[in-house]
């Protein structure tokens, strides 16, 4: 059974920065090498960093499986479009339908906010993700290389998913 849980405490922050750990060195160290995913957890997926995301009015969510912290997903309503900033699942877990179930719980709360489209971005190397997303409905719009401090950039696809075009 798929579950999803808001993340309100400091304990929530630190399972969801345990995940990350896991998840993006096993994940990103082969597309942006080691040194950028320990900057990049540590700026954006810490316990604080997390914390300090939502006191900006980012909203976190724990994913479990089997009652087993199996990854973790995170918005933001930027005007009529949800921002999906993160979706990570542990590797021996892709593929059972998490990312749909965190997807389709995405849906729900950004209609019910007033949102037309979900949106995102993805590394450009990050292939069966973007595969991924392109079987969900999301097409790239757009590709924007942004500045992330020390030196370092994320080089990435822009895609959408349309909720008015994707009445499910």
């Amino acid at each position: 059974m798929i579950e999803i849980v808001p993340a309100q405490t400091i304990s929530d922050y630190q399972k969801i920065s345990d995940l990350a750990t896991v998840i993006w060195t096993e994940h990103y160290t082969p597309i942006i090498g080691s040194e950028q995913v320990s900057y990049m957890l540590q700026k954006f997926q810490s316990a604080d960093a997390i914390k300090d995301q939502i006191q900006q009015g980012v909203s976190y969510f724990i994913i479990t499986h089997a009652r087993t912290n199996a990854g973790y997903f995170s918005f933001k309503k930027e005007n009529e479009t949800l921002f999906l900033s993160k979706l990570y699942v542990l590797k021996e877990l892709r593929g059972q339908g998490i990312g749909k179930r965190a997807l389709s719980y995405m849906k729900c709360e950004a209609k019910l906010i007033g949102c037309t489209s979900i949106s995102l971005t993805v590394n450009k190397h990050n292939e069966n993700t973007i595969k991924s997303y392109e079987k969900m409905g999301f097409r790239k719009i757009d590709s924007v290389v942004t500045a992330i401090g020390n030196g370092f950039v994320m080089d990435d696809y822009i895609m959408e998913y349309s909720l008015i075009d994707n009445r499910k």
